[in-house]
């Protein structure tokens, strides 16, 4: 019931204003047009553009099962691992297999056992352990036998050389850590005890503060609404983009149990030390910032959704960590007090109960002087529209290009690795004609029977798995980390070629074979660089897209919000003060019995009016500073400013890695020039 699609999403539904809906209701992610592939109301698994096959985490979680895991496992892990992210890459299970003085023929095996993604967790890695202990003392190298094994609680150890340990031979450092959960994570200490009490809730729980006696409310340019307004200038200082503050946002794991199961996530800033915080803080937060700045630029936040996949939950972070990093680099909302709580107090969810925190809109504390109002263009309207026509465009455009930016960074991390589809069809049919080896049948192996036709396709598939891919793989388009098995491949043929058959010490072979050395060890390299930079792209460029994406998202969304909250009364007051000035005029002529009275109750009533006039109008100009600031400082300078630096840093990078990848295979070339011909 819960989790059937939905037919008409309001996320994705239209409005009068051409936009489609927004997050202008009480709950801020009712009509969020946050995309990425995420259904919150659908169980269908999240899409990918380009999936990457994942072991299932049960199947090695029940290899281990709850068995003590030597300390030589965690310490070799964290040996590849030091930032403690849950994985690391098949390079780096090769290399610490290599201190095993295993067979390269027996490391291929296992590397290939255990896993068939360029990247291995942390179980898979403990599972490679377990099988070259077997293999060291000579046992069957299987699956089972750990399985076997770790039912008894008695996982063998190792025989690993830790310190001889090669380090990467890449020359570009991995981008920054930012997933730390894996299939056996658990919340550490310092994570606050949350209640169990609707874990998803999106209900507040705000108390209106008391006039003038709350650290959260009250006087202007206080931390209730951030610093005070700074509209007659730019906003920002000289080269602000150098100096933009990061937050870091990782998983930590799940709490809670069975139904009211949330996830915990640990943000890390240079305001504090790291504090945990779930989603439902994060409703929060937005939630507060909404009432408070109505009129200000800010991402929408991603949605949730009822039992997550680990994809929805790794892209709802990669969400939340762009949205807050947004917040926290805006001229203004960077400075609110409750913001700065959320970055920094270790337990928000206490703080919440104790603290009364004003939803005062940000115009009923600050004012815009005369100076600020007359840099206010008259056309004002006239640019905000101009504005309006581009957004849409922008959005669709900039979707395709965060989706067409991603499958190009997919395939490219499989480009160097595989043959193309259209060639295993189009040669391996042609070229591999063999007969069928069953001897169930003799008249199986006639030329031009069906079963012969079948046999023969059957044996091109699989020396497509055989030759080009190693392993059974369910799509053709999926990343493997071939390079990283060819290397281990090379080297197994290397060993087996060790002893010439000619028995003397052959110069021919022993040249061939040393040329076969360098290049291993130059596709390893190759191997790495081509992973790191796929792994920069994803987390670098490619959340650079989709920030810009969520500046267009975020911008639509502001002028739904003005459509909706910058109407007023003004008009109507206006029209009862005149009408109820008549009236006084005509009680004053009359003086009938009890005149005076009712000439002070019409008075108040006029004064009133007449002060909301003037705080209406006073919104209205206050109101038309936002947006022409949201316009001028935030939008003009986010999407110009940022992208530049985006695009420079990407082709300064891109340089690097070409240049990098040439000198590798220029020594390559170098290095087999020796190589002898006879």
């Amino acid at each position: 019931m819960f989790n059937a699609p939905r037919p008409a999403q309001r996320y994705a539904g239209s409005s009068t204003t051409g936009f489609g809906g927004s997050f202008v209701d009480e709950n801020p992610l009712a009509n969020s047009v946050y995309d990425d592939g995420l259904d919150p109301w659908s169980s269908t698994p999240s899409p990918a553009p380009t999936p990457v096959p994942h072991a299932p985490a049960s199947v090695f979680s029940n290899v281990i099962a709850d068995a003590t895991v030597p300390s030589i496992y965690h310490r070799s892990f964290a040996a590849v691992d030091p930032e403690n992210t849950g994985e690391t890459s098949v390079n780096s299970l090769s290399r610490v297999l290599s201190t095993s003085s295993l067979p390269a023929a027996t490391i291929d095996r296992i590397v290939n056992l255990v896993s068939s993604r360029p990247r291995v967790s942390k179980l898979e890695f403990f599972v490679a352990l377990a099988l070259v202990a077997l293999a060291q003392s000579g046992k069957d190298v299987s699956i089972e036998q750990v399985a076997a094994l770790s039912s008894q609680n008695t996982l063998p150890e190792p025989t690993l050389d830790l310190d001889r340990l090669k380090p990467s031979t890449s020359t570009f450092s991995p981008p920054v850590p930012n997933f730390r959960q894996n299939s056996t994570a658990t919340i550490r200490s310092p994570a606050p005890a949350y209640s169990s009490d609707d874990p998803w809730s999106t209900n507040p729980r705000l108390t209106a503060p008391p006039r003038g006696n709350s650290d959260f409310g009250g006087a202007a340019g206080s931390l209730v609404n951030g610093a005070p307004s700074t509209l007659s200038g730019s906003g920002l200082p000289k080269e602000w983009w150098k100096r933009q503050e990061a937050v870091k946002i990782a998983i930590l794991g799940q709490q809670g149990f069975i139904l009211n199961r949330y996830t915990v996530y640990e943000l890390s800033s240079d305001r504090g030390t790291p504090v945990s915080r779930r989603y439902s803080e994060f409703v929060y937060l937005w939630e507060v910032l909404l009432r408070r700045y109505p009129f200000r630029l800010f991402p929408a936040l991603p949605p949730k959704r009822i039992g997550p996949d680990e994809h929805f939950l790794e892209q709802r972070r990669r969400g939340l960590l762009r949205a807050l990093n947004f917040v926290i680099n805006h001229p203004i909302i960077k400075d609110d007090g409750v913001l700065a709580v959320f970055l920094t107090e270790p337990s928000f969810e206490a703080w919440r109960k104790h603290a009364s925190v004003s939803l005062d809109e940000e115009s009923a504390s600050k004012r815009v002087d005369r100076i600020e109002e007359m840099t206010i263009p008259s056309d004002l309207e006239e640019k905000l529209a101009v504005v309006r026509g581009k957004l849409n465009p922008l959005i669709e455009q900039w979707q395709r290009i965060c989706i067409l930016a991603e499958r190009i960074i997919k395939r490219r991390e499989a480009a160097a690795v595989r043959s193309p589809p259209a060639f295993r069809r189009a040669y391996l049919p042609t070229h591999f004609t063999l007969p069928h080896l069953s001897p169930s049948s003799a008249t199986s192996s006639l030329p031009g029977s069906s079963s012969s036709i079948m046999s023969e396709s059957n044996m091109a598939g699989s020396l497509n798995q055989s030759i080009f891919g190693v392993f059974n793989s369910p799509s053709d388009s999926q990343p493997q980390g071939d390079l990283a098995r060819l290397t281990n491949t090379l080297r197994a043929v290397i060993e087996v070629n060790e002893p010439c058959w000619r028995g003397d010490d052959c110069e021919l072979s022993n040249g061939v074979r040393q040329g076969l050395e360098h290049v291993a060890m130059h596709a390893q390299r190759h191997s790495e660089m081509s992973e790191m930079r796929t792994r920069t792209l994803l987390d670098t460029t490619l959340e650079t897209l989709k920030s810009q994406r969520d500046l267009y998202l975020a911008t639509r969304d502001l002028f739904i919000r003005h459509d909706r909250l910058s109407v007023d009364q003004v008009e109507r007051l206006k029209k009862r003060v005149e009408t109820n000035g008549t009236k006084l005029d005509g009680i004053r002529a009359a003086q009938k019995d009890g005149w005076q009275e009712e000439v002070d109750r019409l008075t108040a009533i006029i004064e009133k009016d007449q002060a909301t006039i003037a705080a209406q109008l006073s919104r209205r100009v206050f109101i038309r500073a936002c947006m022409w600031h949201e316009l001028r400082v935030v939008l003009h300078n986010r999407e110009n400013t940022l992208l530049t630096q985006a695009v420079q840093t990407f082709a300064r990078d891109e340089q690097d890695f070409v240049e990098s990848v040439v000198n590798n295979w220029v020594s390559l070339g170098e290095s087999v020039e020796s190589m002898p011909y006879e």
